[in-house]
């Protein structure tokens, strides 16, 4: 299911697979087991109700990304500052969503989910405020920085916690509710953002999320548990201190001991050591060959589709005279597009999985994988460069809402089909891999924005996207050399 999150559900998508399994997950690290318990001793109810909290508060990351979209011509004139600087807050959004997620995963291993949470959601809440307050530029990108640091690490979150209390055999299901609340975003987000834009003005758009992300913080801090494994293994175990919560008092801990009785803490548990949080452990994958290549072609990508929706509202509002509203809407096409390419890819990948078995080394996993991604690059650079052409010529609007559902359907599947293989080409450190994966993609989503409005005002549009459409088939010659020479490389020992 994992494979589902795709590029649509960015930040998700981002973080998708296994970032998330950047928190690690131990069902015995630090306790003595002598009667093999329960996995979890969570009921359904409080499993469903767990995750749906979990995956509410993922949501909030990609929202931030797509709720802004519509902000972005409002901001420039109030601020008397240019879209060039305005964009330049969606890059300090996304390098800070690289990094992020690998610091706040590392720590949540450490001290445990409800710390993490709360803290983030803090910082979340915090920054919203002031970015509805502020009336400068500066502030505006430092608080923008701050807002992804609160809000880009509760995908990954949210996917240790369901490890947590789920069985692999169950996590399917609730998985399937991430999905659904994360990949709401890219088309609820550019519509509420244009509707409070247009009708309340940008600052609207902050004090939603301070109300949505204030009230779920107050929830957070009263009644979600802890599930680290690592703090009350399967549920088991009182928690104390930061860890407590009116949820635990409520509990019924008596039935609990009785499913699970003969768990205790350990000595190193209660006394373990919590070091400074490492978001760089991920760099050394880069010198692995296959991993570096997959990771270059999913990082192009994801630079291309970020750089498509920071451009369509602006350019929407510009060309064809849009007000803020209807300038949410023209997203609508390209989050329908990511819903489609992810559910038909993750049917691929569910097809394909059946042929790729655990041991990859004397299987061509690479072609098998790839087979079909020659096609989506011909879509995606077709897209990209009729995206461009049309707004230059000033085409009808139907005309680049077209070539924008056209590249979202064929971006999300090879990020997705990215993602995959990336994992099975590091089923043994697959966090390490999707960390720095996200890590990549992120700084490179940056650069490509900040790059748009320099690249636009110096040879417009047409030829502008002309770049980002050859940019995009600078993917072939890697995935060429990748399908060519990838197993040989595994076989012979001389990846990494």
């Amino acid at each position: 299911m994992t494979d589902a999150i795709s590029e649509t559900c960015p930040e998700k998508a981002t973080e998708s697979h296994d970032t998330a399994r950047s928190i690690k997950i131990s069902d015995t690290t630090g306790f003595q087991n002598t009667n093999n318990p329960l996995f979890s001793v969570f009921t359904e109810t409080e499993k469903k109700w767990i995750s749906y909290a979990a995956s509410y508060a993922a949501m909030f990351s990609g929202l931030s990304t797509f709720i802004y979209y519509p902000a972005i011509v409002p901001l420039g004139r109030d601020l008397s500052v240019s879209l060039e600087l305005i964009n330049l807050t969606i890059t300090s959004y996304l390098v800070v969503a690289g990094v992020a997620p690998a610091f706040m995963g590392d720590m949540a291993d450490q001290t445990g989910r409800r710390p993490v949470y709360l803290l983030t959601f803090s910082l979340y809440v915090a920054a919203n405020i002031g970015l509805a307050l502020q009336s400068s530029f500066p502030a505006l990108l430092v608080l923008r920085m701050v807002q992804s640091a609160g809000s880009s690490g509760t995908f990954a979150a949210a996917y240790g916690v369901i490890a947590d209390i789920a069985t692999p055999s169950e996590r399917g299901s609730y998985v399937g509710i991430l999905i659904m609340f994360t990949c709401t975003a890219p088309s609820l987000g550019p519509v509420l953002g244009g509707i409070l834009a247009e009708k309340l003005g940008w600052r609207w758009i902050f004090w939603l999320l301070v109300i949505m992300s204030g009230a779920h913080l107050i929830i957070l801090a009263l009644f979600f548990p802890e599930t680290s494994r690592k703090i009350v293994h399967n549920g088991s175990v009182q928690a104390r201190g930061i860890h407590r919560t009116l949820f635990s008092l409520l509990a019924r801990r008596g039935s609990r001991s009785d499913k699970s009785e003969g768990i205790k803490p350990s000595e190193g548990l209660m006394k373990r050591k919590i070091r400074i949080p490492n978001p760089l452990t991920s760099i050394p994958i880069l010198f692995h060959k296959n991993s570096l290549a997959i990771i270059l072609v999913g990082s192009i990508y994801y630079t291309v589709s970020r750089t498509l929706g920071a451009s369509l509202s602006a350019q929407c509002i510009e060309i064809y005279d849009l007000n803020y509203l209807e300038a949410g809407l023209v997203y609508l096409p390209t989050g329908l597009a990511g819903m489609i390419s992810s559910y038909s890819t993750a049917k691929l990948g569910r097809d394909t999985n059946l042929r790729v078995g655990e041991d990859n080394d004397d299987f061509p996993v690479e072609k098998t994988r790839l087979r079909s991604v020659w096609y989506l690059i011909i879509i995606s650079s077709a897209a990209t460069l009729g995206y461009g052409w049309a707004l230059y010529k000033r085409a009808h609007i139907a005309v680049p809402l077209v070539m924008q559902f056209l590249s979202g359907l064929s971006i999300t599947s090879i990020f997705t089909i990215c993602g995959t293989l990336l994992t099975d080409l590091n089923s043994n450190k697959s966090s390490t891999a999707q960390a720095a994966y996200n890590l990549v993609r992120c700084v490179g989503a940056g650069g490509g924005v900040a790059a748009l409005q320099p690249i636009i005002n110096g040879v417009g549009l047409g030829w502008g996207f002309t770049l980002y459409a050859f940019f995009c088939l600078t993917s072939v010659p890697v995935l060429w050399i990748l399908q060519t020479k990838g197993m040989k490389w595994r076989v012979s020992g001389k990846e990494g």
